[in-house]
């Protein structure tokens, strides 16, 4: 269940992060906004916490025991 839940809240959060980047256009990008941070915070969050393909894999497996 915490692979789970680590995927869906990386996911979301990239999601999210994107679209409120795209929604400010370049400014989006600008170290000087939070909205920079947030994307790059939700990023950091997909990899450290295991990349989505290896948090499937897990999960895959708890599936097919």
């Amino acid at each position: 269940e915490a692979a789970m839940a680590k995927l869906y809240a990386a996911e979301v959060a990239m999601e999210v992060t994107t679209k409120a980047v795209q929604l400010h256009g370049g400014y989006g990008y600008i170290r000087d906004y939070d909205v920079e941070r947030m994307m790059r915070d939700a990023k950091i969050t997909e990899i450290y916490e295991g990349t989505s393909e290896v948090q499937r894999m897990v999960i895959s497996g708890n599936l097919l025991k």
